[in-house]
């Protein structure tokens, strides 16, 4: 997936229907030329709903929409005839979609499920027609009610990659080549920073036909919360993984400050991401013996670690065990 083709952003301007107004229509034949109101309501507005889509994976889509309109509701007619509803204006959108205003920055709420259905503005209610209005002293009112206004907000769709491994780590860590190794997704590699501008998905093979879904976030720098780097752009997404594999190289001069500093960004950016389950992957370790390794064990950051070399495959079988035992034990946020 190109960065051009990754759209997890989106603003637009959304206007739901306005409600039909009742009508007002007396009963007028040969029997009874004078006979009572007979004035239907009208039909209610058309509302803008967000419903998820599995076959969906940005919000490529909806990249050049800019106003979404609903229809209005139809007015009553005569014989208490109900006014038809106003279509509703239906957006497609991949799973892990939120949608905000754009104002207060508040979240409305969230599409995790296929299928899920949730309304982002309702339309206005049709009026009601003047049979409504009778009663024992007003036989014939000559009056309705008009319908609803529809609700007009500016709206934020913005994407976090729902996934159940989701990988953390400084650019050229090895993250891409990992998922390349273990799953069938082509993400970019080369050796230098920030390879990988945009998050991949790969489904990674389990034991009697068994999965899960690994995402490869894109590099976090110290000051990324700050904007720094690819700044906060990517970090939302970290936000639905259910398990958080760090990776560090077997190269790196003080590995227990380096997981400081990413798990320091990731308490800035959002304290609850402290929560999730955390492994972590010393990776590239076939650039070192074992004498090394085994010194490195003594002064290791107090989480689940494993020694893994994409290149050579090693410790790979180890990492997928560790994962999918994390996975199938806890509860996650």
């Amino acid at each position: 997936m190109t960065p051009s083709n990754f759209v997890d952003y989106i603003k637009l301007c959304c206007r739901s229907g306005k409600g039909g107004g009742g009508s007002v229509h007396f009963i007028r034949t040969k029997t009874n030329p004078h006979g009572g109101p007979d004035g239907g309501n009208g039909g209610r507005g058309g509302h803008v709903i967000l419903r998820g889509n599995s076959q969906l994976w940005t919000l490529l889509h909806l990249k050049y929409t800019k106003h979404v309109i609903a229809k209005d509701g139809g007015s009553g007619g005569k014989q208490l005839m109900t006014g038809a509803d106003g279509e509703d204006y239906i957006i497609e959108v991949p799973l892990g979609t939120i949608a905000k205003d754009a104002e207060t920055g508040l979240v409305d709420f969230e599409i995790t499920k296929d299928g899920e259905e949730r309304i982002l503005l309702e339309g206005g209610r049709g009026g009601k027609g003047n049979d409504h209005f009778k009663t024992s002293t007003l036989r014939a009112p000559k009056f309705s009610q008009p319908g609803e206004p529809g609700q007009e907000f500016w709206k934020i769709l913005e994407l976090k990659i729902l996934a159940d491994v989701g990988l953390v780590g400084f650019p050229n860590a090895g993250k891409s080549t990992l998922l390349s190794v273990v799953s069938a997704a082509k993400p970019e590699i080369a050796d230098y920073p920030f390879t990988t501008l945009v998050p991949n998905l790969g489904i990674v093979s389990y034991y009697d036909q068994k999965s899960f879904i690994m995402a490869d976030i894109p590099g976090i720098i110290e000051g990324a919360h700050e904007g720094k780097g690819l700044g906060t752009r990517f970090l939302r997404h970290i936000e639905r993984n259910s398990i958080l594999l760090f990776m560090i190289p077997v190269d790196t001069k003080d590995i227990k400050k380096e997981f400081q500093i990413l798990v320091n960004e990731l308490k800035e950016y959002n304290p609850e991401l402290l929560d999730k389950s955390r492994v972590l992957a010393i990776t590239k370790c076939d650039l070192a013996d074992e004498e090394l390794i085994n010194e490195m064990k003594k002064d290791l950051p107090k989480e689940q670690t494993v020694f893994i070399s994409s290149h050579a495959q090693s410790g790979l079988k180890e990492l997928k065990d560790v994962l999918w035992q994390k996975l199938n034990s806890y509860n996650f946020i």
